[in-house]
């Protein structure tokens, strides 16, 4: 056999740029950007970036600050599912905080975790509750679904979204069942 290098080497080169061209188009234009549509047409939502890997899509969100975040995840969710795939979606939120509402969170930030850790959920809503008694001219929005629990603090222009990941129970033998 009288293989010559400089043929073969063009072809390997030429294949694997045709290969992971192909593979990195698809991602970007079969799953990015029509996930990034999905997003932007779902009211609330300014603008969407997507990053994805093998087992996550990151979901870069810009809102409007009177957006629901527990719609739009549910919306994403259900419209994107085909972009989506068996990938698990992560929403990140851009707000326009302020110092006042990051030390507003800060108080009720124990509070919060505790409820999350014991797994009442309400009380998320009593520390946010408490939060908006407290500090006069601020709202807060609590919604919760199968993975998430959303909140929504705002004050004048400033808007600060948190979504905390929910653990379902998982049912298991009891060792002395």
């Amino acid at each position: 056999m009288n293989l010559r290098i400089v043929p073969v080497t063009i072809t390997a080169a030429l294949s694997a740029a045709l290969l992971f061209g192909g593979w990195f188009a698809y991602g970007h234009y079969g799953v990015e950007k029509p996930l990034e549509r999905v997003a932007e047409a779902i009211p609330g939502v300014e603008s969407a970036q997507t990053n994805s890997s093998v087992s996550e899509i990151d979901l870069k969100l810009k809102l409007s600050p009177d957006a629901d975040l527990a719609e739009i995840y549910r919306q994403v969710q259900e419209k994107g599912a085909d972009a989506i795939g068996g990938r698990t979606l992560k929403l990140s939120v851009e707000d326009s905080s302020s110092p006042a509402l990051e030390k507003a969170w800060s108080q009720a930030l124990f509070d919060v975790a505790e409820a999350m850790d014991h797994r009442k959920y309400s009380g998320v809503r009593d520390a946010m509750n408490a939060l908006t008694k407290q500090y006069p001219g601020l709202t807060a929005a609590t919604e919760m679904d199968d993975n998430n629990v959303y909140i929504r603090l705002r004050s004048g222009d400033a808007v600060k979204y948190v979504i905390l990941p929910r653990e379902p129970d998982k049912l298991g033998v009891w060792p002395n069942a």
